[in-house]
């Protein structure tokens, strides 16, 4: 592999990453509300947890705790996935 050739990949890496922060920031603006049975959640379309309310009452300590959970399932998922791609040297052709 050449040095063009590898200079293109990290082009392409840097795009790529762009792409994905412009979609969390987009994604992060916008909030879904489902309401059920006396139920009452809101959250993000990046996942983090703005309320919860059971008729009507809130908790701020159960939105803590479950927006815990979601970051670290997303940081296993990461993990998980960096070992299925092989990390950085399998967008490098390595």
């Amino acid at each position: 592999m050449g040095l063009g050739d590898m200079m293109g990949k990290l082009g392409d890496m840097n795009k790529l990453r762009q792409q994905a922060m412009t979609m969390q920031k987009n994604l992060a603006a916008q909030t879904i509300t489902v309401e059920e049975n006396g139920v009452k959640v809101v959250i993000t379309g990046d996942q983090k947890i703005i309320s919860i309310e059971i008729q009507g009452l809130s908790n701020e300590v159960l939105n803590d705790v479950i927006n815990k959970a979601i970051r670290k399932s997303q940081e296993l998922a990461a993990k998980e996935l960096m070992n299925v791609s092989g990390g950085m040297g399998g967008l490098m052709g390595n």
